[in-house]
């Protein structure tokens, strides 16, 4: 592993590089290993919530910390995005996010159920970020990276944006994430 960052060395290398992988709650972990721009992590007290929550609902549950974040980091808007397993056609969906890309902006996702992995590239290293409930993640504007959902996705997550447009891609067109394992 890097020196001083506790990341145990669970993939051998891909091609050069080489797969971290860490969960939000060991961020200063994460931080120390992927250098500037720096990653924000962080794991925050969860709240129980219905499987078949809607947007408003799951909006209104997490309310304070939402406006929080939105103060703290200037973002406009908000939404809410949900897979849950057994979702029929998700290949296509999960096919955009595993391509390498950039934003103009921060990617800030609060996890609200499930699972997911962010794949942040550093110089010679990949870094593997699982999220699960409770979980928040603020990878930063230009940071190459990209999200695998997994085969039979079942996420929810919060989405805050400085662009209202919401969401948008800039595609390296790099293939690394091809080469890399996937999250199974």
């Amino acid at each position: 592993p890097p020196p001083g960052t506790g990341l145990p060395r669970q993939v051998p290398p891909a091609g050069r590089r080489r797969i971290w992988h860490a969960a939000p709650h060991r961020h200063a972990v994460l931080h120390r290993a992927a250098r500037r721009p720096a990653v924000r992590l962080g794991h925050r007290r969860g709240r129980r919530r219905s499987y078949d929550a809607d947007q408003e609902a799951i909006l209104k549950a997490y309310d304070a910390e939402v406006k929080r974040l939105m103060a703290d980091g200037g973002y406009q808007a908000t939404d809410v995005v949900r897979l849950k397993k057994g979702t029929p056609d998700t290949a296509p969906m999960r096919a955009k996010f595993l391509d390498e890309h950039t934003h103009g902006e921060d990617e800030v996702r609060f996890f609200v159920e499930g699972t997911g992995a962010f794949y942040l590239r550093g110089a010679d290293e990949i870094y593997r970020v699982t999220c699960t409930a409770d979980d928040l993640i603020s990878v930063p504007e230009n940071r190459r990276h990209w999200f695998d959902m997994g085969p039979d996705p079942h996420f929810c997550a919060i989405r805050l944006f400085t662009n209202p447009e919401g969401w948008v891609a800039n595609f390296t067109g790099d293939d690394i994430a091809k080469r890399v394992p996937y999250f199974e």
